[in-house]
């Protein structure tokens, strides 16, 4: 089976510093690909070299059919990655409403809409459609975030630490989501977490990151295994 999202080889350089070394993922159609590993081991790295917000070094990133280059980072979204990054960055003036609309940029006249499943999901924010974003709690800002992500019609879902400072109802509201997308939606999905019980219940496949580099991969059920363990371990 063809990667929906192959990462292969890549290398990634801030400056003089190496962030990434040969790191190879593949995230199959329709399952969730979970990236997991300590603070500053090169997890948000690898989403923002998939992204194209940082260009790698050597190594290739291949989205379906298509080879990325030097592909800027609004082609990328327009191609069918969409990007929920770390700290959600909604636009905090602007309504919620607003910030789900920011999601039509790259698309054409006839799919600039809201899709009703958006709401379905995170009913909170349909029902807050009239306020500011900054006004929401980190929770819902997080839903708004992952809304916004899901209105450009992504095909392949990255997410960077969804779960980071959310409470646990809206942890478990996130689970639930991802694994619609999944299962109903078919859309790919590869998010960066340190939570390693959310990774174990939704995951279907895991990588494990230390220093820059893929030390393991395997099932979700790997994460119990020591080796694995060990990497993770603060």
């Amino acid at each position: 089976m063809t990667a929906a999202l192959s990462i292969s080889t890549i290398d990634l350089h801030y400056g003089a510093a190496q962030a990434l070394k040969g790191v190879s993922i593949d995230c199959q159609p329709g399952k969730i690909t979970a990236v997991l590993g300590r603070n500053g081991v090169g997890k948000s790295s690898t989403l923002r070299a998939i992204t194209g917000i940082n260009h790698i070094s050597s190594g290739a990133i291949t989205f379906g059919s298509d080879v990325l280059k030097k592909t800027p980072p609004y082609k990328r979204a327009r191609m069918g990655i969409g990007y929920v990054p770390q700290g959600r960055e909604i636009f905090p003036l602007l309504t919620v409403k607003e910030n789900l609309e920011t999601g039509y940029a790259g698309l054409g006249r006839s799919e600039r809409n809201i899709p009703e499943y958006i709401f379905e999901l995170f009913p909170v924010l349909k029902s807050m459609l009239g306020r500011r974003g900054g006004d929401l709690s980190g929770g819902q800002q997080q839903q708004l975030a992952i809304g916004r992500a899901l209105v450009t019609r992504p095909k392949v879902l990255v997410l960077d630490e969804p779960t980071e400072g959310i409470q646990p109802s809206i942890i478990k509201d996130i689970g639930r989501a991802l694994q619609f997308l999944r299962d109903e939606k078919g859309i790919t999905i590869l998010l960066v977490e340190q939570f390693l019980d959310f990774c174990r219940e939704i995951a279907d496949d895991i990588y494990v990151m230390d220093r820059g580099e893929i030390m393991h991969k395997g099932p979700a059920s790997d994460l119990d295994l020591p080796d694995v363990k060990k990497h993770l371990m603060v």
